[in-house]
């Protein structure tokens, strides 16, 4: 009898890291170099963009931009002393010296007991493909007809009076990061965006809108008559505001100004403000902060996303985190040194530019969508405010006291009324965050997303 032999299950292939580039080679170079000058350690990222940006106005052709540039940034360590150079010159001669200038700057300085790379064991040896690379490359006549379309469509709707204009954009850099303790990789990110600001009315009654859509892949970026139609709506709807009573009242925040929210949570959980004792939620660890059930996570690992990261700039994996899960806060974004300075282990959101230190920093941060329409969720206020636009800053990071201009429409039974503007909207983020709802409508349009919330009891103050 005949032995059938069974076929193994099919294995995903392993994720390799990629081979030597030129780029890497060069920043190899520099790291030996500034050890023969006398570091201890060093690290280097090297950077190579290219960017295309056109804007339309009034039919009109207005800007036509196009750069090209390279940059690369060297730190070293020598003890507990570091420093930081960059430069656009890359004969071998000049980096050399560049090298030799860094350890003479790092031997100048006072120690940092916190400052140093990261140990071989933390570091990040596989990485996914996040497809952050669209191979193409428009023209700029290819932009600015997408310009020329959204801004067309939006002086197209009845009541828009002029246009601020229409701007399309494109660029793809590559990034390359080494360091002495063994790391070396690199990857590329391409991004489009499209945006159209128009005005409608006359005179002193003039109001302004706009809309705007952003992607890696040119593929899932809106559509320009789409874009500047809904410019047009916008603006046009928000024509002949009144104001408001002062009142303490329900707050909607639409979606397109919710994700602000969650970006003062990110502030608060940035690891170095919590070392400084600089944040409002400096003692939340692990304490309930906003509902039960609401979960925000930060995910540098989403495929296409604006935030995405195979790596952290210091050369370690990037996971998924649900920094809020079930409303409770879980984590701290953590860089090494601010890892060190609250003794926990660093949670790979080092992000850095070619002349200074990493420093933390969220990727793809978003609040989940929850269960009801933005009908339902405004259904039950018999007299509130849904905002649209937020004006000035006035949060204080200390203390998480909220204070913003804003406009939008008043909610009367359940129902968007008139516009509003002219109004400051007033609470304090602890019980903002403790009190807000999300509706479904979740959309990814930038790296800080979150649908459109409720917020009960905020403080409306009508000027």
């Amino acid at each position: 009898m005949a032995k059938v032999k069974k076929k193994s299950p099919r294995k995903s292939p392993p994720r390799k890291r990629p081979a030597s580039t030129p780029d890497a080679n060069l920043l190899a170079d520099l790291l030996k170099w500034a050890k023969a000058a006398g570091a201890d350690a060093a690290d280097a990222v090297y950077v190579n963009g290219e960017s295309i940006s056109v804007a339309q106005r009034m039919g009109k052709r207005e800007k036509l931009e196009s750069s090209e540039g390279r940059d690369l940034g060297l730190r070293v360590f020598v003890g507990q002393r570091q420093a930081f150079v960059s430069s656009t010159d890359f004969a071998v001669p000049a980096l050399r010296t560049l090298a030799q200038r860094a350890v003479d700057m790092a031997r100048a300085v006072p120690e940092d007991p916190v400052c140093g790379i990261a140990p071989a064991e933390l570091l990040a040896r596989n990485w996914p493909d996040l497809d952050l690379d669209d191979k193409r490359r428009p023209s700029a006549r290819s932009l600015l007809a997408m310009a020329a379309e959204a801004e067309d469509a939006a002086r197209a709707v009845k009541g828009v009076t002029n246009s601020e204009g229409a701007e399309a954009s494109w660029g793809r850099s590559s990034v390359v990061l080494a360091a002495s303790n063994g790391f070396s990789g690199g990857y590329r990110r391409s991004g489009i965006s499209l945006s159209c600001s128009v005005l409608g009315g006359e005179g002193t009654g003039m109001e302004r809108d706009y809309e705007w859509s952003s992607a890696v892949h040119f593929e899932d970026l809106m559509a320009p008559a789409r874009v500047g139609r809904n410019a047009g709506k916008f603006v046009v709807r928000r024509l002949n505001p009144r104001k408001a009573q002062s009142a303490r009242v329900p707050v909607v925040y639409d979606r397109r100004v919710s994700g602000g929210l969650i970006g003062h949570l990110a502030s608060a959980i940035n690891g170095r403000a919590v070392a400084r004792g600089t944040s409002f939620l400096k003692d939340k660890m692990g304490a309930k902060i906003f509902a039960d059930g609401l979960r925000i996570l930060d995910n540098p690992l989403r495929k296409r996303g604006l935030g995405s990261r195979p790596f952290d700039a210091e050369g370690l994996p990037t996971r998924r985190y649900a920094v809020i899960d079930d409303g409770r806060l879980t984590t701290w974004l953590l860089d090494l040194a601010a890892a060190r300075q609250l003794k926990l282990k660093p949670t790979g959101h080092a992000a850095r530019g070619t002349s200074g230190p990493p420093s933390p920093t969220t990727s793809n941060f978003y609040l989940e969508k929850g269960k009801l329409s933005v009908d339902e969720l405004i259904g039950d206020i018999k007299s509130g405010l849904f905002i649209t636009d937020l004006i000035g800053f006035g949060v204080n990071g200390v203390t998480g006291d909220y204070s913003r201009g804003a406009s939008g429409f008043w909610i009367e039974n359940g129902k968007l009324g008139w516009p509003v503007s002219g109004i400051t909207v007033a609470g304090n983020l602890k019980d903002m965050f403790l009190n807000m709802t999300p509706a479904s409508d979740l959309q990814f349009k930038g790296a800080t997303n979150a649908p459109t919330v409720r917020i009960e009891g905020l403080t409306v103050a009508g000027s």
